[in-house]
């Protein structure tokens, strides 16, 4: 047997054992997400309030505006606190690198259903709906409540922020999931 062939029939059994671990997904979205956003700098309490570890279950939705021909940073959190903090040079220098979800929203949080608490971060769209290759691209962002459910305001499913955007109503599709870090409330947020 050739060295080559070796090579192959290893690779094979390998993709075979990883494909014996039953039906598992790969959770993070493919889509390139990158933000980062240094709260030590903009002092935003709505922003703190989801990047805080002992206080999980509180999720802030961030996007950008322009206002007055100056660029925001938007903060809505599952609470009904809703601040926005205009872009620093530090975000200016970033802003090629900018990219918030597939319509310009992510949502990050500590969820409260496990210990230590998993700090998650969401794109804004509703899976089920939201399709980046439809045309025209349309929005169908998520609304939050206090008790860590989002919800879609056109086919009205329901996910769980705590549980890794699980489907709790409706069925199908759970968020799409992006790999994120925080340093704590008054600390560095990165999502990507």
């Amino acid at each position: 047997m050739t060295k080559r062939v070796a090579h192959i029939l290893m690779v094979a059994a390998v993709w075979a054992m990883l494909g014996a671990c039953g039906d598992t997904e790969f959770r993070y979205s493919n889509y390139h997400c990158n933000l980062t956003l240094d709260n030590a700098i903009h002092q935003d309490a709505t922003l703190a309030s989801a990047m805080d570890s002992n206080a999980p279950g509180t999720f802030c939705a961030i996007g950008c505006k322009m206002e007055g021909g100056a660029k925001y940073f938007t903060f809505r959190n599952s609470h009904g606190a809703s601040t926005q903090s205009i872009f620093k040079a530090i975000d200016d220098r970033l802003e090629s690198q900018l990219h918030l979800g597939f319509n310009g929203t992510v949502i990050v949080g500590y969820g409260n259903m496990d210990y230590p608490a998993p700090f998650y971060a969401y794109d804004g769209e509703c899976p089920n709906c939201f399709s980046p290759d439809a045309l025209p691209v349309r929005s169908y962002p998520l609304s939050m409540s206090a008790a860590g459910i989002a919800t879609c305001g056109t086919c009205k499913r329901q996910y769980n922020l705590n549980l890794e955007g699980m489907v709790v109503s409706g069925g199908g599709k759970p968020l799409t999931l992006y790999r994120a870090s925080t340093t704590g409330p008054t600390g560095k947020l990165q999502v990507y």
